[in-house]
């Protein structure tokens, strides 16, 4: 039987990464075996062009086509072989990232998105995702908290990632049989909680 595909989004610092581990915990209690990946990267390839993309400045298309280069990689290195043994794969981001930072962030052609996402990805395409919202003033106080360097995405002005936020929330409209709209302003519990429940239901 073919594994499920499970992907976590949300504006930078909506807490999505606090809980990718404990999900997959949480999947493994039930007996399923559970690969944990990110993007970009998930692959020693996709790991070099990850540390591109977050720190060197580039041209929007640039960025896209490596955004989606790395992506290319890590379905056919990791994804897809473990869906095909009958693993989950639980990833940090995907094609949903591109189409609210590059799309509605940067302003990339949504024609382009379609084009890239429709070779690159064939007709994969996650069984759920968990998409993180809170508003952008929590999470960059969250952010600000962390006394961390930031990347490249993470030092845009705040009109930027409300359009990434904006972004996210019109896909999740769209795309509601999978997206899952998750209240990041709650506390852990709360949030835990929740994503038990819609675990049930896959």
């Amino acid at each position: 039987m073919r594994g499920k595909f499970i992907t976590f989004e949300g504006i930078d610092g909506a807490g999505k990464s606090s809980h990718v581990n404990w999900l997959a915990d949480t999947l493994r209690q039930r007996g399923l075996t559970v690969q944990v990946t990110r993007e970009p990267g998930g692959t020693p390839l996709g790991e070099k062009l990850r540390e591109l993309l977050l720190n060197e400045p580039m041209h929007l298309e640039t960025e896209t086509l490596l955004m989606f280069a790395a992506r290319r990689e890590h379905i056919a290195r990791v994804i897809e072989p473990a869906l095909a043994r009958g693993e989950w794969v639980v990833c940090d981001r995907f094609s949903d990232a591109t189409w609210a930072y590059q799309g509605g962030g940067r302003g990339l052609d949504k024609t382009k998105f379609l084009t890239l996402e429709h070779w690159v990805l064939d007709h994969l395409q996650p069984d759920l995702t968990l998409l993180f919202d809170l508003p952008l003033a929590v999470a960059r106080e969250r952010i600000a908290l962390a006394n961390r360097s930031l990347d490249r995405f993470e030092q845009e002005r705040a009109d930027f990632h409300e359009r990434v936020r904006q972004a996210y929330l019109d896909r999740a409209q769209h795309f509601a049989q999978r997206m899952r709209v998750i209240n990041a302003s709650r506390s852990l519990p709360e949030i835990q909680k929740t994503l038990e429940e819609i675990i049930k239901t896959i």
